[in-house]
């Protein structure tokens, strides 16, 4: 799996850690981990696809605003999604990100829900790449 849930590290929080090869795949492994938190990733089938476009200075703010569309996604129209296609492009100054995110929308009687993320925190905050690969350690707000 591209991402692990860190259990132990936020009692009133949850914590994951996020890898990718590529910064394409660190992207669809931070939308997958986001929604396996929220609900159970098998129960929810391709009925919506959804693009997310985004520009940051910065690959933190970059990371942190994804995260933040998918949960506001889920607040305001209640989706839930289990796959990601998403390209980044680095250029001068910026980054770029298009994403197409399938999902459907949240059924109490269909899907197992996890916790209700409220929002991506700053605390222990960070993106890193060594070795070779990406890697995002996060806490969210539940």
């Amino acid at each position: 799996m591209p991402y692990k849930i860190l259990e132990d590290e936020a009692t009133a929080d949850v914590a994951f850690e996020a890898t990718g090869k590529t910064l394409d795949e660190l992207f669809e492994s931070l939308c997958l981990v986001t929604n396996s938190i929220m609900a159970d990733l098998d129960k929810i089938e391709h009925k919506t696809k959804k693009e997310i476009s985004l520009k940051e200075k910065t690959l933190e703010k970059l990371v942190f605003n994804f995260i933040d569309e998918i949960i506001f996604l889920k607040d305001t129209e209640m989706l839930l999604f289990n796959k990601c296609k998403v390209k980044v492009r680095e250029g001068k100054d910026i980054y770029e990100l298009k994403a197409e995110l399938w999902g459907e929308k949240l059924d109490y009687k269909k899907h197992n829900l996890g916790v209700d993320v409220k929002a991506p925190t700053m605390h222990m905050f960070e993106v890193k790449k060594s070795n070779n690969e990406w890697k995002v350690h996060m806490i969210l707000d539940i």
